[in-house]
């Protein structure tokens, strides 16, 4: 697992009472906030309401804080875990299946990506593979103490010792939390295809769909594939999960048929993805699970607030 960028755990900050707000600090505790959220905007947030409880604090009480860097890392986690709590109850009356927030990366796999082309988010969250979307949507079956405890440990190399001071657990209750979430992974998880095989594999599914093949669509797809979309009541899109290749070819074809759609080749939370475009308005991105060279897995995200950061191709 990649060790994200920037002081970790024990590293002096910056100078107390001096702006404790630093582009790698702010990206560091954005990159942690969304592994444990799944959705950038309240990343965001909770990034800034670590910030500002820091400046609500009296200068005496800054000053005797040894590392900012650390105390703004335990307060944004706190958040975070909050925010997972309240998120499952707003979950139970979102319409339809809930998807966490796609990640733009707006170069072409074939391009290189050209110096300061790309604009935030993608610049704030490093682009590996636990944000990839079926990562993600393992998370989101933990429970949020399993949840924080395994990012923390294994994505963000915190010890136990630590990981229990934020979570108000004992160091063997985080072992055991974080042990239990890498059971989740392991049994949830097929081996990852390198990502020019992934990319092959998905560039053929855009040119079938768009080609209106069902026979090459039905090859693509695992016979027990699943299409799940979100739309979060704000577009039309299915509310529950589409399940078999044949059934899902079908909806394909009905759904290239309804409107002109330009199906775009992108990298979608560190992965290659694709993006539909209607009128220069993206519509849908989609993320892809691929196991033994078909199509297991599609994650469809329609829900406009979740595609903000999707509107400046």
């Amino acid at each position: 697992m990649t060790t994200e960028p920037g002081p970790g755990p024990g590293h002096a900050g910056p100078v107390p009472g001096s702006s404790v707000i630093t582009s790698t600090s702010e990206r560091r505790l954005i990159n942690l906030a969304y592994r444990l959220l799944g959705s950038l905007a309240d990343a965001e947030d909770a990034v800034q309401e670590a910030y500002a409880r820091w400046y609500a604090m009296p200068r005496t009480d800054q000053n005797a804080i040894e590392s900012p860097d650390a105390w703004l890392t335990t307060v944004t986690s706190r958040v975070c875990l909050n925010l997972l709590g309240s998120a499952r109850a707003r979950r139970e009356t979102y319409v339809g299946e809930w998807i966490p927030e796609p990640l733009p990366d707006r170069t072409q796999w074939s391009t290189t990506r050209p110096g300061g082309t790309v604009m935030d988010p993608a610049d704030h969250v490093t682009l590996d593979e636990s944000v990839s979307m079926a990562f993600l949507v393992v998370l989101e079956s933990m429970t949020p103490a399993e949840r924080v405890a395994f990012i923390l440990h294994d994505v963000f190399r915190y010890s136990f010792t630590e990981v229990a001071e934020i979570v108000g657990r004992t160091p063997a209750a985080c072992r055991q939390l974080a042990s239990s979430a890498r059971r989740r992974i392991r049994a949830s998880q097929a081996p990852t295809p390198p990502t020019t095989q992934h990319a092959d594999i998905v560039r053929q599914f855009k040119q079938v769909w768009e080609a209106k093949d069902i026979n090459g669509l039905i090859n693509l797809l695992d016979p027990n594939a699943t299409v799940i979309a979100d739309g979060g009541g704000q577009v039309s899109a299915v509310t529950r999960p589409v399940t078999g290749g044949a059934e899902i070819t079908r909806a394909c074809i009905r759904l290239a048929e309804q409107a002109p759609l330009t199906i775009l080749e992108r990298t979608v939370n560190g992965q290659p993805g694709l993006v539909s475009q209607q009128d220069g308005v993206t519509v849908a991105v989609l993320a892809f699970d691929i196991v033994d060279d078909r199509i297991k897995h599609i994650w469809a995200v329609l829900n406009p607030e979740k595609l903000r950061s999707w509107q400046m191709d």
